[in-house]
């Protein structure tokens, strides 16, 4: 991991893997560059993964609080990877800010992959369309996130100082990212029309966050979107599936 200067903000990289650039957007719980998904999508695509504004070790601006506020700081980004259009992973919270990109500069992406992703209302006023996982014990949040959560709760005694306090930070740069509105940009649905590129929507089956009918609902605002299921997995298939995960990933990129 490295510190580099952007559009004003210390930003937190890791960049690996050989062959064609790849932007991966990390979801609410901050990008883990020893995750087994990371490894293997480095076998395909050069990957840089910034920590978003407030995450990991990165600096969180003052006049940071939405996240179409870190897709503007983002475009910086893109302009140090090059000029080529590149392939972009989002997931959950990252997929959000990746949607968020591709209307500001549809061109500047070949394909785009978004893992169980919010940002977009499709419910009615007085529903939530995503459950509100502030209200709720850790316990029930863990149900919602993974298909075995017992296998992937985190050992809390186990965890270092500045693991516990990156850990907290992401919470409470999440609340303040997400909260009003509530886990979506009410203009968001009105500008993915610009979105030029291939689109592929991937949610694992047992996802409590993100619903079938509301990944549906959010596919069709684009012009050229898919939805793919991975099996035996939450709103994170990246981790709890790591491999069926980039199989679905590259044989979308690489098609």
């Amino acid at each position: 991991m490295s510190i580099i200067s952007l559009a004003g903000v210390e930003l937190e990289m890791w960049e690996g893997g050989e062959g064609r650039p790849l932007l991966f957007l990390h979801g609410a719980g901050g990008f883990r560059s020893g995750d087994e998904f990371v490894g293997l999508l480095g076998r395909h695509r050069r990957v840089t993964a910034p920590s978003h504004p407030g995450f990991g070790a990165s600096s969180l601006p003052d006049w940071v609080d939405r996240p179409d506020d870190i897709a503007l700081i983002y475009l910086s980004l893109l302009d140090r990877l090059g000029d080529a259009p590149i392939d972009l992973v989002g997931c959950s919270l990252g997929g959000w800010i990746a949607a968020e990109l591709v209307c500001m500069v549809p061109e500047r992406f070949r394909k785009l992959v978004l893992v169980g992703p919010v940002g977009v209302k499709l419910g009615g006023r007085d529903t939530l369309d995503v459950p509100d996982i502030f209200a709720m014990p850790a316990a029930a949040v863990e149900t919602l996130l993974y298909h075995d959560p017992a296998r992937h709760r985190p050992d809390l005694a186990k965890l270092t100082d500045d693991q516990l306090a990156i850990m907290l930070r992401n919470r409470e740069t999440t609340a303040l990212l997400t909260w009003e509105p509530f886990m979506h940009n009410p203009t968001l649905r009105h500008r993915l029309h610009r979105a030029r590129c291939p689109t592929l929507f991937l949610r694992g089956e047992s996802d409590g966050l993100v619903s079938a009918s509301y990944l549906d609902g959010y596919a069709a605002l684009l012009p050229d979107a898919r939805v793919v299921t991975i099996a035996s997995a939450g709103h994170l298939p990246q981790q709890e599936q790591p491999v069926p995960f980039v199989t679905a990933v590259m044989s979308f990129l690489d098609a």
